[in-house]
């Protein structure tokens, strides 16, 4: 009789154990990669690949672009939604209104001066003033191979950029690994290697809301940045080369603040450009992984940090997003519907000498690293 009442016990509490997620998949299952035909550009096919994690988290990336077409994370309840914004077709990726989307930037994200600098005393000449010219990285088809794992999946993204695309000197190869980990961490993980010297600055240009549509605006979402000072900048926004301290600014971040609290002071470097769309200098200029940036999104329960190797922070306000730009399920889009936190070097950096060195130059390898990890406060 003993017997049966310690089998019924054990049976009993084996089975009360919460065997699915919230999207329904088992709690074991591994890590998986999928793949669905996403259209066709310039005679080439481009897919949509999904990594899904064992919780359930979800990461979508094109090859136009090596595009984050899309992130879903759970909720405080568990609830999984899109934290991202972006778009239901191919057509409206490439379309004039895509407002960089989710889409790797390069050879040089941002600014520079005049659309050219000078290496080693030869001048080159852009083709454009802004992220890496009129046909940057964010409109080249790139190349992807999967890559599966038991805790973490990733894809590996490729483009060769050959001598003088766009202005640029050097045979440039650029690799970048999108890895999506069981602990809810997106990593992104940039090489590159050139036989000609040559500026490089890459960023992912991805738009967060981490409200997954509670709140059409980001303005309450909570931020903190690890950085004392930003650069100035005068209209375009261009760079002076000068670093200003944040404390007594609408540019500090040092403590978590709502993004609209002081979204409408009259700093000039808010109303020259309509918000937020500034850099910062992070504390970290040491080359190694540090965490420097938490959102945290109230009414989801949402928390997103950010860690990189990168010494700048570029963070920006979705100013310029209108509801001519439409997204994903057909929502227009609106000013401050979103945010971004570009971890790059400084915009303009190979026409500032005092900046950090952009220059990548024949036998060295190029190698950064970005991670964004979510969770949720309860």
């Amino acid at each position: 009789m003993n017997r049966l009442i310690i089998l019924y016990t054990w049976v009993c509490f084996v089975v009360s154990v919460p065997v699915v997620r919230a999207d329904g998949r088992p709690r074991s299952a591994k890590p998986t990669i999928t793949k669905t035909p996403y259209g066709e550009l310039e005679g080439k096919k481009i897919y949509e690949y999904t990594l899904t994690n064992a919780n359930g988290m979800q990461v979508k990336v094109i090859n136009y672009g090596a595009t984050i077409t899309d992130i879903i994370t759970p909720d405080k309840d568990g609830k999984l939604a899109s934290v991202v914004l972006g778009f239901d077709s191919l057509k409206v990726y490439t379309g004039r209104m895509n407002a960089l989307m989710g889409a790797v930037v390069g050879r040089v994200a941002n600014r520079i001066t005049n659309k050219r600098f000078t290496i080693d005393g030869q001048e080159y000449v852009l083709s454009g003033n802004i992220h890496g010219g009129a046909k940057g990285f964010n409109k080249r088809i790139w190349d992807i191979e999967e890559v599966p794992g038991n805790k973490e999946v990733a894809l590996k993204v490729t483009y060769f950029s050959p001598d003088g695309e766009e202005g640029y000197p050097g045979n440039l190869k650029v690799t970048i690994t999108y890895t999506l980990t069981n602990n809810n961490e997106l990593k992104l993980d940039y090489k590159a290697t050139t036989d000609k010297a040559t500026p490089l600055i890459l960023t992912n240009h991805t738009y967060f809301n981490l409200s997954g549509s509670k709140d059409d605006k980001v303005l309450d979402t909570e931020l903190s940045i690890a950085s004392d000072k930003f650069l100035e900048a005068k209209p375009g926004p261009m760079p002076t080369g000068k670093l200003l301290d944040v404390k007594g600014t609408p540019f500090d971040f040092t403590s978590p603040r709502k993004i609209g609290e002081r979204i409408l002071d009259t700093a000039k470097q808010l109303t020259q450009v309509n918000g937020y769309d500034l850099t910062f200098a992070l504390r970290n200029q040491s080359g190694k992984l540090a965490k420097i940036a938490t959102a945290y999104e109230p009414l989801s329960g949402r928390e997103m940090q950010v860690y990189t190797t990168e010494p700048g922070l570029v963070f920006y306000t979705g100013n310029h997003l209108n509801p001519g730009v439409i997204g994903r399920g057909g929502k227009a889009s609106t000013k401050n519907a979103a945010f971004c936190l570009e971890t790059q070097h400084y915009p303009d950096s190979p026409n500032i000498p005092q900046f950090p060195n952009s220059i990548v130059r024949p036998g060295e390898t190029f190698s950064s690293q970005t991670v964004y990890k979510f969770s949720v406060r309860k």
